[in-house]
This record gives structure tokens, C-alpha cells and sequence, in this order.
């Protein structure tokens, strides 16, 4: 097995490993409620998803058939590849512990549940938007491990996308929340926390 047979096959793993946990997560929070997604704002909601699914197709292309995505690949030290496992590592228990921590908050959207709760435990103690800087520690490490630009390129342009929605969320979260989630908002960073 040479290394490009050996990242894959972690990719993959940690693809099926993390995936259905993810999906898991997103079931356990659905509630039937309505949620209107336009909200977002319709440059962001269909730009978001399509190229959420560019870069999904592109990971499933490759772990299916990397020969597919040869035209994206870069050559890069196996050092790098493999720090590239640990951050991907990393991102993925940080996903967990987000998906736990917010429970039935959860949502595809800026819109918030009619029961939906403040929450600023687990990673939320630290930071406002785990989800967003979890994904983008994801997008760079698995682009690391693939060796693959291409899924740094979509995972960089759906980090911005996401990025630019924060400011309708928190719109919507002081809406909800009032001086709560301004005095939340003092104490933690967006996507970093604060020092």
C-alpha cells in the first residue's frame, strides 16, 4: 500500500465515522417545525448548498475513485499529509462535542426554533460559531490529507459563505435573545476565542 492508498483509506474512515454521527445529530434535532430558509438571504442560501455539494461530490469522487480528482491534486510532503490527520481529527471530536452541546438547537439555517435555548456551554463557552470553525478546520485538514485543492477551494469559499451569514444568525439570536446574547457575544469570539 503506498501513501496515497493509505490517506485515502483514513479519509474514508474517518468519513464513515463521522458522517452518520453528523446525520444522527441532525435527525435527533428535527421537530417538524417549519423553518424559512429564505432568511438567510437567497444569494447565500443557494450559493451555500450548491457549493456544499461540489465539494461533498468532489470527496465522494475521490474516495470512491481517486483517479477522478487526479486533475486537483498537489504534491505535498507526507509530514503535511499527516498533520493533516491530526487537525481533521481534532475537527471531528470538536463536531461531536458542538452536536452534543447544542442538542435540539440545531439548524441548517439563521432561523431559530420556537423552543430553542441560549446555549454557551461546551464549545460555546469559547466561541460563538464552533460549527463554522470546526468546519473549517475539517475543509483544511482533510484538503491536507487528500493532497487535493480543489477541496480547499470549496471548503474556503463555504467557510466566506458561512462566514457572511454569521451576521444575519446574530441578527436573529439578539432579536431572540435581547442582552443575553449581547453580553454573550463580549465574552466569546466568533469563530476564534477571544483572549
Amino acid at each position: 500500500m503506498n501513501d496515497d492508498q493509505l490517506f485515502r483509506l483514513i479519509l474514508l474512515a474517518g468519513f464513515v465515522i463521522f458522517m452518520p454521527i453528523g446525520i444522527y445529530h441532525r435527525l435527533k434535532a428535527r421537530t417538524g417545525e417549519k423553518l424559512d430558509r429564505r432568511q438567510e438571504g437567497l444569494f447565500i442560501m443557494i450559493t451555500l448548498r450548491l457549493v456544499g455539494v461540489a465539494g461533498t461530490t468532489g470527496l465522494i469522487a475521490y474516495l470512491s475513485n481517486p483517479a477522478c480528482m487526479a486533475w486537483a491534486t498537489v504534491p505535498l510532503p507526507v509530514w503535511l499529509r499527516w498533520m493533516g490527520v491530526g487537525l481533521a481529527l481534532i475537527a471531528g471530536l470538536l463536531l461531536v462535542w458542538m452536536f452534543r452541546t447544542l442538542g435540539r438547537n440545531l439548524t441548517d439555517t439563521v432561523v431559530t426554533r420556537m423552543q430553542h435555548t441560549l446555549v454557551t456551554t461546551g464549545t460555546y463557552r469559547w466561541v460563538r460559531h464552533p460549527f463554522y470553525s470546526s468546519a473549517a478546520l475539517l475543509i483544511l485538514g482533510s484538503s491536507l490529507v487528500a493532497a487535493n485543492w480543489f477541496f480547499f477551494v470549496a471548503g474556503c469559499l463555504m467557510f466566506l459563505l458561512l462566514a457572511l451569514r454569521t451576521r444575519r444568525e446574530e441578527e436573529h439570536l439578539i432579536a431572540r435573545f435581547g442582552d443575553d446574547y449581547r453580553n454573550y457575544m463580549q465574552r466569546t469570539g466568533r469563530f476564534v476565542p477571544r483572549l
